[in-house]
């Protein structure tokens, strides 16, 4: 398997997606797809009258919670996603992370939030990585489009962070590039400001963006992972709009401490 670019894309930018399949397309390098779902998640729930929990950019996973990730992003996102790619002309393969036993978690123990201890319930921790599955596909010419949902040794099934699950499959199947999709495109010290778009973000520029509330949730949780990636070996870490895929005319590159 050449080295891949791994892409990462959430819920919020899945009805925006006219130019993804062209850029996808233009790549020359293999493709590995991570989605999520949150919002079609949280949409979901509230048809059925239940009030999903999310703490630090995190879900709490209970077993309707569970359910309903399954049924929204293994389900409805996922097929949507693989349709829309085969009619690009592209050749695409949904999975999950149980398929071929690809990621194997654990449980995640309890969180010490602002003193109390918040059990995330069916929230997996990756344990190990098999990209037996990804590579086989990937060498057949086909791209894999995967939903966050995994299990552990017993089967039992878990919600995972998806910018976790393509942050930590970039690192295994050695990418080249992992690209971190948001509604939003990159950084931006002001949400309603362009012209405050971070060009890099180093360790320093977090930790200053923490401090002052501009990066905070779902963005403190991305650029976290995306930092392990670099730690971890992925040479080039962007957070970018959908249709900037290729250009990267308005996107944030996360860098190691400058010097």
């Amino acid at each position: 398997m050449r080295a891949p670019i791994v892409i990462k894309i959430g819920g919020a930018v899945l009805d925006n997606l006219t130019r993804f399949w062209d850029q996808i397309k233009a790549m020359d390098s293999p493709v590995v797809i991570v989605h999520g779902g949150g919002i079609q998640s949280t949409s979901l729930a509230n048809r059925l009258g239940h009030a999903p929990k999310i703490i630090e950019g995190r879900r709490v996973t209970g077993p309707l919670d569970l359910k309903i990730a399954e049924w929204a992003m293994r389900g409805a996102v996922n097929v949507k996603l693989v349709a829309e790619a085969n009619a690009c002309g592209l050749k695409a393969v949904g999975l999950s992370g149980a398929d071929g036993t690809m990621i194997n978690v654990r449980r995640r123990e309890p969180w010490l939030v602002d003193g109390e201890k918040v059990d995330f319930g069916w929230v997996g921790e990756i344990v190990s990585i098999d990209t037996t599955l990804i590579e086989t596909i990937s060498d057949a010419g086909f791209i894999s489009i995967i939903a966050p949902l995994c299990t552990d040794n017993s089967g039992q099934r878990y919600n995972v962070n998806p910018d976790t699950v393509a942050c930590t499959l970039a690192t295994h199947i050695r990418a080249k590039e992992l690209l971190l999709v948001t509604d939003s495109g990159g950084v931006l010290r002001n949400l309603n400001d362009p012209s405050s778009l971070l060009r890099t973000c180093s360790p320093s520029d977090e930790t200053a963006g923490i401090t002052q509330g501009w990066i905070s949730g779902g963005m403190s949780v991305k650029i976290q992972t995306a930092r392990s990636a670099l730690e971890k070996g992925v040479s080039s870490v962007w957070v970018l709009g959908v249709d900037d895929l290729l250009e990267k005319q308005n996107a944030t590159s996360i860098i190691m401490e400058k010097e």
